[in-house]
């Protein structure tokens, strides 16, 4: 773990643990002033979704406030590039493909979805089939503590009956289980040596017609590492036998993550000191997965949806709340980001000069800025982004409202216009900073026509709010009335949970 930063101040952060089933606390002691953090991170076998964008984004907001509380991260997010679908998919595909070559484009992809989307990389990301000496070390470790055995040539099994805290991760009873493997890595030769179908594989020996790379010689046969062991053998690795937070997505709760807490008590580690899991992204109530047919790639929502829309439908949500993934989620986060960006680049435009930019504040400034005490109050309190997005939605109105003024005041402007970014850096949305900076800017030219928009978005923001007043006071007349002014200019206004969002038609 990374030297302390002794004068770190104390955290206010309380986070739902998963163990404790309860919101507690963080106090990162292992290390005061850095934050140690394991993500179960990608199996590199086929083209990023959505749904493991989810992960990245939720963990990258967690990440950024714990920054912004002055804690230093070290944040390990692992690759998983052996594994049976690796071989299977590289095997059955047409021509077929090497093993590492199927991992490695499938990583470059991750990767590539991981960076439109804004999500910082992580302080290291090791591959499974760089650590398998520490694998092995690892498997020796348990077999000479009684928590292992070895079955047939190549297979090693982890002896769950022994360790007496299986099952508190997940607060299941062992004797209600019929497995601790997850199904996809069930077949008839892990089965077949286990002493109990409970036990759960460590290593798995090579099988005849694989890759002979696709293994690795170790005291008890040749073989691969089992899916679980790879995370216990890096997270010590890279954080310690203990460190502060282990996160991934609530489907990896078990068997992988009860599996990797077993096999690092079972040598003797402290291992994570608080769990944090995510939940999935549905479309019309399903949790995304290949088998239902309704995965959406990454790289071709991003033909049709700008990254930072899709980063806004998917990381303003608490994270242990479903997303629930559609057309209509895109247009309210589309209408949103366009509100947001707007506003921040008239002041942008308006206000620039030949000595600066009222605006243009560099990440350092945005973050030794104060925030709303009821945005940090909502992200100390579980990362509670429904209220934090209250406060940035107030601070748009605000600056709408500066903007607007008769008189505008550029000091008060430019105030309202940080504000509301420091806000948005936290969350990874702020228009200003990378990767969005481009996007948001570049777009000038010497028609006016960003000017014509920007005024545009004003004007109809202005009429938007009026009718949403007239609504609320059940003034129905005025409020059609209203939409039919906008719908004459070719604005065309669409209701939504989330409220009034507009559109050219």
């Amino acid at each position: 773990m990374s030297t302390a930063t002794t004068d770190a101040p104390a955290l206010a952060l309380r986070l739902y643990d998963s163990a404790a089933r309860d919101v507690v606390p963080l106090a990162p002691t292992v290390t005061p002033g850095v934050v140690g953090i394991y993500l179960c991170g990608a199996t590199v076998q086929g083209s990023p979704h959505i749904g493991h964008m989810r992960s990245g984004i939720a963990f990258d907001v967690l990440r950024r406030w714990l920054e912004r509380c002055g804690q230093k991260v070290v944040l390990i997010r692992n690759v998983t590039d052996i594994d049976d679908k690796i071989l299977s998919k590289s095997a059955a595909a047409e021509p077929s493909v090497q093993w590492w070559a199927w991992a490695q484009r499938f990583e470059r992809e991750f990767d590539a979805a991981y960076r439109a989307l804004g999500v910082a990389p992580p302080t290291y990301e090791p591959r499974a089939t760089g650590h398998v000496p520490e694998m092995i070390d690892l498997i020796s470790r348990l077999i000479d503590a009684g928590h292992a055995y070895v079955g047939s040539p190549g297979n090693v099994y982890f002896d769950v009956a022994s360790l007496p805290d299986y099952g508190s991760l997940t607060n299941q009873r062992l004797e209600d289980l019929a497995t601790t493997e997850d199904e996809a890595q069930i077949d008839d030769d892990v089965e077949a040596d286990k002493r109990s179908p409970r036990d759960f594989a460590l290593w798995k020996a090579a099988k005849p017609g694989e890759p002979s790379d696709a293994a690795w010689d170790t005291p008890w046969g040749r073989g691969r590492p089992g899916w679980h062991l790879e995370c216990s053998a890096m997270s010590r690795r890279y954080l310690g036998d203990e460190f502060d937070i282990h996160g991934g997505g609530i489907d990896l709760r078990f068997p992988h993550h009860e599996n990797e807490q077993a096999q690092s008590h079972g040598a003797g580690w402290g291992f994570a000191r608080h769990w944090v899991h995510n939940a999935w992204v549905t479309i019309k109530g399903e949790k995304m997965s290949k088998s239902l047919g309704n995965s959406l790639v990454v790289a071709e929502l991003l033909k049709a949806y700008p990254a930072p829309v899709l980063r806004l439908a998917l990381g303003t949500v608490h994270h242990r709340s479903t997303v629930e993934f559609s057309q209509e989620t895109l247009g309210d986060a589309a209408a949103l980001w366009e509100r947001l960006t707007g506003a921040i680049t008239r002041v942008f435009k308006q206000y620039a000069d030949g000595g600066g930019n009222l605006v243009d504040a560099p990440a350092s400034e945005l973050r030794s800025r104060p925030l709303p005490a009821e945005f940090t109050a909502a992200m100390d309190e579980d990362l509670n982004l429904a209220a934090a997005m209250a406060s940035v939605h107030a601070a748009l109105k605000a600056l709408n409202a500066a903007l607007a003024a008769p008189a505008p005041e550029p000091a008060a402007i430019a105030a309202a216009a940080l504000d509301l970014r420091a806000m948005l850096d936290v969350l990874g949305l702020d228009p200003l900073a990378e990767p969005w900076r481009a996007g948001v800017l570049g777009g000038a030219g010497s028609d006016g026509s960003d000017a014509a928009m920007g005024a545009l978005d004003h004007l109809v923001a202005a009429l938007l709010d009026e009718r949403a007043q007239a609504r609320a006071a059940k003034d129905w007349g005025r409020a059609d009335a209203l939409r039919d002014q906008l719908a004459a200019a070719g604005v065309v206004v669409e209701d939504s949970a989330g409220g009034a969002r507009w559109h050219l038609g």
